[in-house]
């Protein structure tokens, strides 16, 4: 046992961004912030982690939340369009059947139907920003499904339920992005500025400045927020933040990447506990 580690709820980019010519995908120096945001994260660990539990915008499943269990899952490449180099990024990490079968039981004592999932390999929303983060691939990782419907209560519960796996030296980490409007960011025009600037606003204030007491309840409510649906038109890139904040509930949180994307978005990303 150790100290709990903290979570995180980071920006994963636009598929393989971070890894194509400065300038291809966005204005220069776009992605240029988040990169360096990422490639700082194992900073935000106290001690370095045993594993890695990460939940992505990009896995549902139907009925209950999945977990990777192959010791050495594939990658998905999961985007389109992009140059042939980036369908050949690698980041080998081993997985954790281990951890995969810790995860599960801890879900399923918490009412959730769990299950392993062998031949699941990582999306990009898990190897995209931890091949910047991890480097060297050397730490085991799992990933968590989010459960389709996308219910906040469910996935701060999820949240709660793994909780433990803080105190064993698991970094549990939420991969999505807080501004996920595909249309907004490279035309996004004054209307969805404003409107990400007003949820960033909110967001920061929930998550950062707020009482972690009412930070759940806040983000249950997360609709009612301004700019929350044009900033979200679907929110599964907003749902990995709901695990990790559940997973740090009674604790503060804190602001830990901001900027303006491209000069125009605002988007932030957050740390939970002690």
């Amino acid at each position: 046992m150790t100290a709990p580690l903290r979570t995180v709820f980071l920006n994963h980019g636009g598929g393989p961004c971070f890894f194509m010519p400065d300038g291809a995908m966005g204005p220069p120096g776009a992605w240029t912030a988040m990169a360096d945001h990422l490639r700082s994260l194992a900073t935000r660990c106290h001690q370095p982690p045993k594993a890695i539990l990460i939940v992505s915008a990009h896995w549902e499943t139907r009925g209950g939340p999945r977990v990777t269990t192959s010791p050495n899952p594939p990658l998905l490449y999961d985007y389109h369009g992009f140059p042939p180099e980036t369908y050949e990024l690698r980041w080998p990490a081993p997985g954790s059947p281990a951890l995969a079968s810790r995860a599960s039981e801890l879900l399923r004592d918490a009412g959730f139907e769990s299950e392993g999932d062998r031949s699941r390999g990582f999306d990009h929303g898990v190897f995209v920003p931890l091949k910047l983060a991890f480097p060297d691939a050397d730490v085991p990782t799992v990933q968590l499904s989010l459960i389709e419907g996308l219910d906040p209560d469910l996935h701060l519960s999820m949240g709660r339920a793994l909780a433990p796996l803080r105190r064993e030296g698991v970094f549990l980490i939420g991969s999505g992005q807080s501004f996920h409007n595909t249309s907004g960011f490279f035309a996004p025009g004054d209307e969805l500025e404003r409107a990400s600037r007003d949820f960033d606003a909110w967001l920061n204030e929930t998550c950062a400045a707020g009482d972690p007491a009412q930070r759940s309840a806040r983000l249950r409510d997360w609709r009612s927020a301004p700019g929350a649906g044009r900033c979200h038109p679907r929110e599964e890139h907003l749902a990995p933040l709901f695990v990790v904040a559940g997973a740090a509930e009674d604790e503060p949180g804190e602001r830990i990447y901001g900027e303006k994307w491209a000069r125009k978005i605002a988007m932030s990303g957050y740390a939970f506990g002690e």
